[in-house]
């Protein structure tokens, strides 16, 4: 049942001791549930509109919390389209989401990626990326913890940061309880769609977090499905 208030409770993809299989099946489930929200369409018309604007046209993108690395995959593929050289690698703090990522890359017969473990929020994120995006990673952090993310973000991307997450409403729960459910058969995401949703910041509360961050001029805008999209541009 939704409630306005935050409430940021623990998921079950987020138990180290989740049993593998249902670990894989869970990714499986958020696969489909990324491809029907377009993320990564928006994450590349951003990139695509800054590099442009800048005068890139090779660019290296990391995905933080990557989870199956499908987000990455298939933002690589938008890039591409866009008519952009990208590299577009991945990190999740999970060893079991790295090494499903790292075999989804081979069974898809491409290479070029590289997914490895690390710890967003105990460890400095590795420089030379232009652009560092996180999807559906905020909302499973603290207040302070997500400005730390941020922080981390902002130090390690040399063009621009972008963050994609899940709107507080309660469209937003309802859409998550029902789209869980249609697009997986997940235990674990029929449970962790809703609660999800719950832990998730309000598009004022992002934009408090990422100028307590640092993180100046940071604008936010809503898109399907009741998401919204944060992003930060370094100073040239």
């Amino acid at each position: 049942m939704y409630v306005p208030e935050r409430l940021l409770k623990p998921e079950l993809m987020d138990d180290p001791s989740l049993d593998p299989a249902a670990h894989a099946k869970a990714l499986r489930g958020l696969r489909r549930i990324n491809w029907w929200s377009r993320t990564a369409s928006y994450l590349a018309g951003e990139i695509s509109r800054v590099a442009a604007e800048r005068g890139i046209d090779q660019v290296r993108v990391l995905d933080v919390a990557c989870g199956g690395g499908e987000m990455a995959r298939n933002l690589a593929a938008q890039l591409k389209q866009r008519g952009l050289n990208a590299e577009v690698d991945g990190c999740d703090i999970s060893n079991q989401a790295v090494a499903y990522a790292e075999d989804s890359l081979r069974r898809a017969g491409r290479n070029g990626a590289r997914y490895f473990q690390h710890d967003a929020l105990g460890t400095d994120l590795p420089t030379g990326y232009d652009f560092i995006v996180t999807t559906l990673f905020l909302h499973h952090l603290s207040r302070a913890d997500a400005v730390n993310l941020l922080r981390r973000m902002a130090a390690a991307a040399s063009e621009m940061v972008l963050v994609d997450d899940l709107i507080r409403s309660r469209l937003g729960y309802y859409l998550a309880w029902g789209a869980c459910r249609v697009l997986s058969r997940s235990p674990v995401v029929h449970h962790d769609g809703p609660v999800s949703v719950q832990a998730a910041f309000s598009m004022a509360e992002a934009l408090r977090i990422a100028e307590e961050a640092g993180l100046a001029n940071s604008r936010c805008r809503r898109h399907w499905p009741e998401r919204y999209l944060l992003s930060w541009e370094a100073a040239r």
